[in-house]
């Protein structure tokens, strides 16, 4: 197999290194760090004794964090689902913030609404993409781009 037709299969980046290992979701440490403990602090606020105010202020930057985290990691890999889920998390603390602020109405079962609303997302966000678009963004124009950057430094 030639360079040409892995480049085209999206697993080399533009040093020649493997595309995978610059994508933070094959970590496993990494996916702990930036989703699981974020998910996990989630679950623990939106249980029903914890006050509004301790939620709204778990559940905004957990949302935040997960939301950056898969920008970034849709700049460093090309993942194809991060260029979705990013800003949908990113809506999501935005709702969340809102909603525990007062400004936004959505009932008296509105966290659960935001809690359902982020997992069924997530769920459809991560997998759909990827089965359409494949995982990762076209390597080939990834590397152009990325040698177009060495030439201008």
């Amino acid at each position: 197999m030639g360079l040409e037709h892995r480049l085209e299969c999206g697993l080399m980046d533009c040093a020649g290194g493997n595309i995978r290992s610059r994508d933070i979701l094959t970590h496993s440490w990494l996916t702990l760090t930036f989703f699981g403990l974020p998910v996990i602090a989630m679950i623990l606020a939106g249980r029903a004794d914890v006050n509004n105010a301790w939620r709204t202020a778990v559940w905004t930057p957990a949302l935040v964090t997960m939301g950056t985290v898969c920008l970034v990691n849709a700049l460093r890999c090309g993942r194809t689902h991060c260029y979705i889920t990013g800003p949908f998390f990113l809506a999501m603390a935005g709702v969340s913030l809102l909603f525990g602020l007062g400004l936004v109405a959505l009932g008296k079962n509105g966290w659960n609404l935001i809690g359902i609303s982020t997992v069924i997302g997530a769920i459809v966000l991560c997998c759909v993409p990827e089965l359409l678009l494949g995982k990762y963004r076209n390597a080939k124009a990834h590397v152009e781009q990325s040698s177009a950057v060495r030439r201008i430094k």
